[in-house]
């Protein structure tokens, strides 16, 4: 058969499979699914802060109501406890564990269990709860779960089988459309998520990010998070700056990090003999405490400590407490259990501490909260890279990148000497363990052995 019409035979194969239906419904159908994480991120996002300034507007309107949280922050922890361990299982918490989990377990009906829409719409709403309740949380981690699970959708309806690459594609898609940082997004995927790089799911995830991303710019415009800082190191003092909130915040971090995976072992076993009454009764006792927190400091560490965070930048001190305060608010919250994530508060807590470590060092408070947010950030996900890239994309500091690397990488090396074990992926373990003990329990009712087949694809790193 001549050369030339091997080519001509080839070349109509191509244009018939290119025009075929089967060829573009995966593409569609991921596409579509790229587009509606970045529409849903903005509608989060909107939602969550109406919920966080109606709590607020409730403590602005007298001196007498600054005991409403004594009441409303203890019964909607609990509320929010009660509904995630029923209706919404595997809601709680930051979302990105379950996230890191689904990528680790091989069968999708273990993956559904922790990336559905039923899960996806119980951490929005929950999540919204919690704000309106006063809860030092963020939505940026829930957003995680939420693009997973999208994505993981979207997989299943178009007929795609790359199920790990489609949960990298929704994460890096939900970072980046929840703080408007599309180079942080990708690198969340490649540090945080995957802990290595795929160069096979490198495509999906440029593509899930850039949709996502255009989507949510349609909405809201372009937008730095937290407007414009400039930072320049230059001064010893300045230089000092980044070595003490490098370390320090590392320190923090880590104190954070390893005390969070303590105590969430600590929690499981004591709720085992029954879950949902401790449980919920924990996230009382937590919300109450958050509550006389939140009262002591005037409100300022209730909601996600966006505000806090911003006027640092700008470069308007905060009190010398706000960063303790905020950090044991943050832990109360998370060690609750109640849907939510600690990005935004963990940044909130790193501008505090700069802010202190720049008025004592006599710099700049701006400078100094933005070094703080790195040290602090890199310490608790030690993620140094998806640190300093989504402080720098945050804040639109390019100038200042050699002293946000600096920063980060020192809190990372601070955090790692303290806490060896990376937080997200401390917290993904239980997941793991909890899902290949239900794929065993139905193994052994229908008779079938499948150890090789409930071992998870690879262990999340130490």
């Amino acid at each position: 058969m001549p050369t030339s019409y091997k080519k001509l035979k080839m070349l109509r194969r191509s244009r018939v499979m290119w025009g075929s239906w089967r060829v573009w419904k995966p593409r569609a159908v991921f596409w579509a699914g790229a587009l509606a994480i970045g529409v849903i991120s903005v509608v989060f996002a909107h939602m969550a802060d109406v919920a966080q300034n109606l709590f607020h507007g409730l403590l602005d309107s007298g001196e007498s109501t600054y005991l409403l949280p004594l009441i409303l922050t203890p019964v909607g922890f609990a509320f929010c406890s009660w509904l995630a361990f029923t209706l919404f299982p595997a809601s709680q918490g930051s979302g990105i564990p379950q996230a890191i989990a689904a990528r680790h377990l091989r069968r999708d009906s273990e993956r559904s269990r922790l990336l559905s829409l039923r899960v996806a719409v119980g951490k929005i709403m929950l999540t919204i709860v919690a704000l309106f309740c006063g809860a030092s949380i963020g939505r940026e981690g829930p957003t995680v779960q939420v693009g997973a699970s999208i994505m993981m959708i979207a997989g299943r309806i178009g007929g795609m089988a790359q199920a790990q690459g489609l949960i990298l594609a929704g994460s890096a898609a939900g970072i980046s459309a929840a703080f408007n940082t599309p180079l942080a997004g990708i690198v969340f995927a490649i540090e945080e998520m995957s802990r290595t790089y795929q160069s096979r799911a490198n495509g999906l995830v440029l593509t899930a990010v850039i949709l996502s991303g255009l989507s949510a710019l349609g909405l809201v415009g372009s937008y730095t998070y937290f407007g414009s800082a400039s930072i320049t190191v230059v001064k010893p003092a300045e230089w000092a700056a980044v070595i003490i909130c490098g370390i320090g915040g590392g320190g923090l971090g880590a104190l954070f990090s390893a005390g969070s995976l303590s105590a969430s072992r600590r929690i499981r076993r004591w709720a085992q003999p029954d879950p949902i009454k401790r449980m919920v009764g924990l996230a009382a006792a937590c919300g109450l405490a958050v509550a006389v927190i939140g009262v002591i400091g005037h409100g300022s560490t209730f909601g996600t400590g966006y505000e806090q965070a911003r006027s640092a930048i700008e470069g308007d001190a905060l009190p010398f407490s706000y960063f303790l305060e905020k950090f044991a608010a943050t832990f109360l919250s998370m060690a609750s259990g109640i849907p939510g994530g600690i990005f935004a508060p963990s940044l909130s807590v790193g501008a505090g501490f700069g802010s202190t470590v720049g008025q004592m060092l006599g710099v700049s408070i701006g400078l100094a909260a933005v070094l703080g947010m790195a040290g602090y950030f890199a310490g608790v996900v030690q993620a140094p890279m998806t640190a300093f890239v989504i402080i720098l994309e945050m804040t639109d500091s390019h100038e200042g990148v050699i002293a946000l690397m600096a920063a980060s990488m020192l809190g990372y090396l601070t955090s790692r000497m303290f806490a060896p074990e990376p937080l997200y992926h401390g917290l993904s373990r239980a997941w793991i363990a909890e899902g290949i003990r239900m794929q065993r329990a139905m193994a052994k009712v229908d008779g079938d052995d499948t150890e090789a087949a409930t071992k998870p694809d690879a262990q999340p790193e130490r």
